[in-house]
């Protein structure tokens, strides 16, 4: 397994070709085990050990064509004494991932770093230095916000395509004028003469292809004499051959066959402005993909009110540290993640677990940072701050999901690594068709059939297909409170046809509670309850932590209890106000010889309903039974039949017995059941499943994680264990099934999605290129101008792109969640017995 890792934001990149190219660049390195690049986030993951590096990563990136966008930050730095300290200094900053080049100069105490962006930030640079024992501070602000450089690249470019316009439409009138408009022509003739009209054209086709356009050919020249052509190439070869032949027809005509000195400035202009319009275009919708990521890093406090020195100051949220104790005022947002220390207060957590309920939080609960405090105020200290919060955490998850390549991208790699020079060989075998069969003018024909193939064929909409729907799909799921920690597993899900679920703690709260009390006749059920809630008090069973929930509930205080015992495996005993109080299963019942009576069948009618019946005896006299279930979360039932309505099985695994699991499956419709699976027979029971289809488990606890990782896509409710999660390949930050509903609906949909857009590249290029080389003209005397090429093959993209948008709207399947505090009247099932 490779050592290192490293993500480059790599600058050039255009097409699906371009892609191809930086891959099979980095993948020759020796060392690199693994490179993938995405055209939509203009990034490159590459895994490398010795002797890859990152300056040879670098410079490959550069040799290919395709630079990395790097930058260099200086710190100031304390404490260097001598060479020895400059030498620990720079080989530390040089193992750091994502560090070119380091360098230290002693006499100025200072430290010089390049660095690529996005793959390290300057405060994690500073944090190494500091850590080796030289307090490193920024000594020059570096702005690595991608948001403000695509803006700045976005206004660039819509000033470039209104330059190029106003120059292009001219000569575009002129031309094109004197074909569509009566008597334009003439006008054209007697008014500035042929030649000088031609002249003109000249002139202002010449400013838009060195002045707008001339990026084209900065980019496509170079590229086309390494032999590696990509989209810029095309442009260029396009517009120079049209551009090249007018000139000719201009300035030397006699060198042409006769009748064929005919002038294409139009063509080269428009072709420019055309896929300039494009490209800002596409500019303005990748700047859209990116918006979920954008909203979740918007969500973090900026300031803190922080103890210091025995003072409460407000600092930056980049200088608090763990261990820091955070004021938090009615209103504020909670900085980073901690522990309450004092107060009292409700918290909206719902931004992170999309649970619209307030959760109360008081002395010893944990707070999430980016999460808004209600109407207290709180103090709490830091325990996980910087890249360590949980909103870090899920930041961290969406980009990589966002940066993943899916299984279906590697068909669209293979077709584009060698499609560009099979469309210039296409373009020149059309015009040697056309010179050897065309009508006169053959040449004339054989330029526009040619170009028309070079500028319609460009691979654009085939590189952004995929990774622009990733983005989008898996932002927007992330919006929903599903986090894909794994790429591929977008993928994998929407081609999973069974999906087992954990009973407890998934399809039910994980807790039992009581769900029946009933007494004999005469008996107050209250003052009933109360005796038992005070011997079950001092048991520390999680059904007797029910009955006193119970309790509780009711507003009943448990009294004094004497004499506790609690017996093994049947229950516990205990003198209340005098009275001697039984509680139990009926088997404790038959050994102090306690007589069941009539509540033996009201109990037999509970555990048929999945309950779980214990019995209460007062002074040796029967008093009451009561049920106790893990109740089924609110949501479950809808959930499973939205999953069925998917076109998912569903299974249940669980420990419990046949007969009680069954009446669970029976009640929530469930297809298929395992049951009596000890935690370690979870991975056999997959095995099992599997047999039906790709397979998806759902899973909260520690003995759920082999499980988790046996599955195709293993999926953890997000109130479960970090085990778990750590585990999972889908995050869900809620703490029921309807996440499991929407991750399968959003993954489906952006699967479909990507399907389309490929569909639609795919055939576009399928489509057009024969028409564009003139299939069409033989039979309909119809041929593709070069500027309609240009044209259609801008809209491709901005199709592709404005099609993967289409995601940002997407509603959760299920969306009605029930506040925590309200799910106390919830579909009870069976709890263990104690």
């Amino acid at each position: 397994m490779s050592g290192k890792s490293a993500t480059f934001q790599v600058s050039g990149m255009n097409c699906a070709s371009c892609v191809g190219r930086v891959e099979k660049a980095l993948s020759g390195v020796p060392g690199v085990s693994d490179a993938s690049v995405n055209l939509a986030l203009e990034t490159a993951q590459v895994s490398f050990d010795a002797p890859a590096d990152m300056a040879t990563l670098a410079r490959t990136l550069s040799d290919a064509g395709y630079p990395a966008v790097t930058t260099e930050v200086t710190f100031a730095v304390r404490g260097m004494s001598c060479a020895s300290c400059v030498g620990r200094v720079e080989r530390a900053l040089a193992a750091t991932p994502g560090v070119i080049n380091a360098s230290v100069n002693l006499a100025a105490e200072t430290a010089t770093v390049g660095y690529a962006v996005g793959a390290v930030m300057p405060k994690v640079l500073a944090r190494v230095v500091t850590d080796l024992g030289y307090p490193a501070t920024l000594k020059q602000d570096i702005n690595t916000d991608r948001t403000d450089e695509k803006t700045a690249e976005m206004t660039r470019l819509g000033w470039l395509t209104l330059i190029a316009a106003a120059l292009a439409l001219p000569v575009f009138v002129i031309e094109m004028g004197s074909h569509v408009i009566p008597g334009m022509h003439a006008l054209v003739e007697r008014t500035i003469g042929m030649q000088a009209s031609r002249m003109f054209q000249f002139v202002l086709t010449t400013l838009v292809l060195f002045g707008p356009g001339l990026r084209f050919f900065q980019k496509g020249i170079p590229l086309l004499f390494k032999g590696a052509p990509d989209m810029n190439s095309l442009v260029a070869l396009g517009t120079s051959a049209a551009y090249g032949f007018s000139v000719v027809s201009t300035f030397a005509p006699g060198v042409l066959p006769a009748g064929t000195a005919h002038v294409y400035f139009e063509a080269a202009a428009v072709i420019v402005v055309l896929i300039l319009l494009g490209r800002w275009l596409e500019a303005r919708a990748k700047g859209r993909t990116g918006e979920a990521i954008r909203k979740l890093v918007g969500l973090g406090a900026k300031v803190a009110r922080v103890e210091r020195v025995g003072e409460v100051v407000e600092l930056p949220i980049d200088e608090i540290v763990v261990g820091d104790v955070i004021h938090v005022r009615p209103g504020e947002k909670i900085a980073v993640d901690g522990v309450v220390q004092t107060g009292h207060s409700y918290v909206d957590e719902s931004m992170i677990t999309g649970e619209p309920v307030p959760v109360d939080k008081t002395t010893g609960a944990t707070v999430i940072g980016a999460t808004v405090n209600g109407t207290g105020a709180l103090t709490f200290k830091a325990t996980k701050v910087g890249a360590d919060t949980m909103l870090a955490q899920i930041i961290q998850m969406v980009e990589r999901a966002q940066g993943a390549k899916l299984p279906i991208q590697g068909a669209v790699d293979k077709i584009t690594a060698w499609f560009v020079p099979a469309v210039m060989g296409a373009a020149g075998l059309t015009v040697l068709m056309w010179l050897l069969f065309g009508p006169d003018p053959a040449l004339s024909f054989a330029l526009v059939a040619g170009v028309a193939v070079l500028i319609i064929a460009c691979p654009c909409a085939m590189g952004l297909a995929t990774p622009t729907s990733i983005m989008v799909g898996t932002g927007r799921a992330a919006e929903m409170g599903v986090l894909f920690r794994k790429g591929d597993a977008l993928q994998m899900l929407q081609e999973t046809r069974v999906i087992a679920v954990d009973k407890t703690g998934t399809l039910t709260a994980g807790r039992p509670e009581v769900t029946e009390l009933i007494t004999t006749d005469g008996a107050d059920e209250d003052a009933t309850l109360a005796a038992i809630a005070a011997v079950e008090n001092l048991s520390e069973h999680p059904i007797a932590e029910a009955i006193v929930r119970a309790a509780v509930a009711r507003g009943i205080e448990c009294g004094e209890v004497t004499d506790f015992t609690s017996i093994t495996g049947f229950g516990v005993r205990g003198q209340v106000s005098g009275q001697t109080v039984l509680v139990g299963a009926d088997r404790l019942m038959a050994r102090e010889g306690v007589e069941i009576g009539a509540l033996a069948d009201t109990g037999a009618s509970l555990g048929q309903k999945g309950r779980t019946p214990l019995y209460a005896s007062i002074d040796g006299k029967i008093a009451a039974v009561i049920g106790v279930s893990d109740p089924i979360k609110r949501t479950t039932p809808q959930a499973i039949a939205a999953l069925q309505g998917l076109g998912v099985r569903v299974a249940m695994i669980t420990g419990d017995n046949k007969s009680t699991a069954q009446v669970i499956a029976a009640e929530l419709g469930i297809d298929t059941v395992i049951a009596e699976v000890l935690p370690e027979g979870k991975v056999a029971a997959l095995s099992e499943l599997r047999k039906i289809g790709k397979l998806a488990f759902v899973g909260d606890g520690i003995n759920d994680a082999p499980a988790l990782a046996a599955a195709d896509v293993g999926i953890a409710i997000g109130t479960g264990t970090d085990v778990a999660i750590e585990a999972a390949d889908v995050v869900l930050m809620s703490g029921d099934l309807s996440g499991v509903v929407n991750a399968f609906d959003i993954s489906q949909r952006t699967m479909r999605n990507i399907r389309q857009n490929l569909f639609w590249a795919f055939g576009y290029n399928t489509v057009l290129i024969p028409v564009a080389a003139g299939v069409l003209y033989p039979a309909f005397g119809l041929m593709l101008s070069p500027v309609l090429a240009a044209g259609a093959m801008a809209m491709s993209s901005v199709f592709v792109l404005t099609n993967a948008l289409r995601l940002r709207w997407v509603q959760p399947v299920l969306n009605d969640r029930t506040p925590a505090i309200a799910q106390q009247v919830m579909t009870p099932v069976a709890a263990p017995a104690e």
